[in-house]
């Protein structure tokens, strides 16, 4: 089974990742959690055409991608789960928690660190929020982001398959957690106290800082909540929220390839999001 797996790598992940797309596009259509602010065109051109464009960098760099630094870790015993010997499923059970909170920690660093932030700027500047956000960031972000992984493997030692596990999950649960869906209110109570849901993560998409420096997770929702950095319910609720940064507003610009992709270059970061973590009342200046 490990070896059709890892044989099977990329096919696997692309059933996955157009089936959870298209599973979550008709959910969105069906039972919306919020009204649009823009038409599906304006910002899935822009939003895919970013997706395919990391796609062709990563592939140029790192031609086989985190699956392949796994394989290479596990062929020279690379590793904590290597040296003490964890195999089977309990290796692969660790190493996507200990994965997972690595994501965390970046998500952190990047909303903490002032040349991050810009990076990540890209991501939060959506105007809207459905489940192309989830896969909408900057291509120097995207590498960044691949190298840090490579570290983590080197380190931990982790199963190809745990790492394949992983990617599955990573991107399945970024288009869940971004979707404009309505779930039940008693089922997203429940849900969350295992996984992130979309009402849990759509709060850090808030233009409020206060907000937006809250659950930083992706899937395990237990990081947030034991780090101190969990956050029920927006101010202003769901469907009165805005979405997006408060000083990037224009759809020409954060709404548009070319826009995203300098956006990082663009004015200076001053009071970057970390440095709010109390809410201050800016209405004023929150106009389109």
């Amino acid at each position: 089974m490990d070896s059709f797996i890892q044989t099977h790598e990329a096919t696997i992940r692309l059933v996955f990742f157009f089936g959870i797309f298209a599973l979550m596009a008709i959910w969105e259509v069906r039972a919306p959690r919020r009204t649009r602010a823009l038409t599906r065109l304006q910002r899935w051109t822009s939003n895919l055409g970013l997706v395919v464009l990391n796609t062709v960098v990563l592939r140029i760099l790192f031609p086989a991608a985190a699956v392949g630094m796994a394989v290479f870790a596990s062929a020279q015993s690379w590793g904590l789960l290597n040296a003490l010997d964890v195999s089977g499923w309990l290796a692969v059970l660790l190493a996507v928690v200990v994965l997972d909170f690595v994501i965390w920690v970046q998500h952190v660093l990047f909303h903490a660190v002032p040349a991050l932030w810009r990076l990540h700027r890209v991501h939060h500047a959506d105007l809207d929020y459905d489940l192309t956000t989830g896969a909408r960031f900057h291509p120097i972000e995207i590498v960044l982001s691949m190298l840090i992984k490579f570290a983590t493997i080197a380190a931990l030692g982790p199963p190809v398959v745990a790492v394949i596990l992983f990617e599955v999950i990573l991107n399945g649960m970024a288009m869940f957690n971004h979707a404009n869906v309505r779930l039940p209110l008693g089922v997203d109570r429940a849900l969350r106290w295992f996984v992130v849901t979309p009402d849990m993560h759509r709060v850090h998409h808030s233009i409020e800082d206060d907000e937006t420096n809250s659950n930083f997770g992706f899937n395990l929702s237990w990081w947030d909540r034991l780090l101190g950095t969990y956050r029920d319910q927006p101010r202003a609720g769901h469907e009165g929220m805005t979405i997006g940064i408060r000083d990037h507003r224009d759809p020409r610009r954060v709404d548009r390839l070319d826009g995203m992709l300098v956006l990082p270059f663009i004015g200076q970061v001053t009071d970057y999001a970390i440095n709010r973590r109390r809410w201050e009342d800016r209405s004023r200046d929150t106009r389109p």
